[in-house]
């Protein structure tokens, strides 16, 4: 007992001196405007790089994967011939070549994208790009592709800026001596599994839900869907909080406040939409050139 004390009496001011150089050099960190146009937001926390990115994707790998075998053994995971899933599969290939300008690692992800039939209002996107969707938050809300793309969006940039990689570590900081600073300071990967275990309990802070509201909003954006669908969004979510059961809410919560600043940040992604929207004209006038007689030349002057 006394070289456990004594051990946790020197680890102590190590994570302490480590937690505070991370915190200041995060605050230092100015926001920037991305590449190309689009919202305005900071570099992700340091924090985050006290937990190895590989091994708590590989956590979160186990979780999904065990998530999947019992919706799949109950006879509620739906299948890739399902109508939704086609669709949030369509919508997350819309999304998914804009990940890398928010974090360079995460093109080379092993995304997945599935749907299981509950009635919760809920949706996850899991460290290393694991993405699932209830039904409920479908049926219940009634969500257009657009609205749907905002959800996805906004859950896709929780694993792009890594907020779970850093509240793990703060959690982990707050609890010097036991086993989840361990995994902080070691980053063992018994450790992180166990800590992948309450991957999908993680509570986010204001800050996380506005980063990724605004990255959300730019991914749909750049994917051609109109992100002023995250106005409508939450404005069926508020009207919908009194009804049950609302996992998503309970994690993500909803405001004036919120759907302000959606709103004040739509003139730096609305550009990206219609430039999206004209891409994809363009690209389906090449690849379907209109059918009829050829244009007849014109005379020569």
């Amino acid at each position: 007992m006394r070289s456990h004390r004594r051990d946790r009496a020197a680890v102590s001011p190590l994570v302490s001196a480590l937690a505070a150089g991370l915190i200041v050099a995060a605050c230092a960190s100015n926001a920037t405007l991305v590449p190309g146009g689009g919202v305005n937001v900071g570099e992700a926390s340091a924090l985050r790089n006290l937990v190895p990115a590989q091994q708590l994707n590989e956590a979160a790998d186990k979780q999904y994967g065990e998530l999947l075998a019992k919706a799949q053994q109950a006879g509620l995971l739906a299948q890739p011939t399902d109508r939704q899933v086609k669709r949030l599969r369509a919508i997350h290939a819309r999304l998914l070549p804009n990940v890398g300008r928010f974090n360079a690692a995460s093109p080379q992800w092993g995304w997945q994208v599935n749907l299981i039939k509950s009635d919760q209002i809920n949706a996850f996107c899991m460290p290393g790009g694991k993405i699932a969707f209830y039904s409920g938050i479908l049926d219940k809300l009634k969500l257009t592709d657009d609205e749907v793309a905002v959800v996805m969006g906004h859950e896709i940039a929780h694993a792009l800026r890594e907020h779970g990689r850093e509240q793990i570590a703060k959690n982990g900081l707050t609890q010097v001596g036991s086993e989840a600073a361990a995994a902080v300071i070691g980053g063992t990967a018994g450790a992180l599994v166990k800590q992948g275990a309450g991957l999908l309990s993680l509570k986010f802070s204001r800050d996380d839900e506005t980063d990724a509201d605004l990255v959300g909003l730019e991914l749909t954006a750049r994917g051609g869907y109109d992100p002023r669908a995250g106005v409508s969004l939450w404005k069926k979510m508020a009207a919908a909080s009194g009804g049950a059961p609302m996992e998503w809410m309970s994690t993500h919560p909803s405001s004036t406040t919120r759907i302000a600043e959606i709103e004040r940040n739509l003139p730096a992604v609305l550009p990206l939409y219609e430039e999206a929207k004209r891409s994809a004209k363009t690209g389906n006038a090449r690849r379907n050139p209109p059918s009829g007689p050829a244009a007849v030349p014109a005379p020569k002057v």
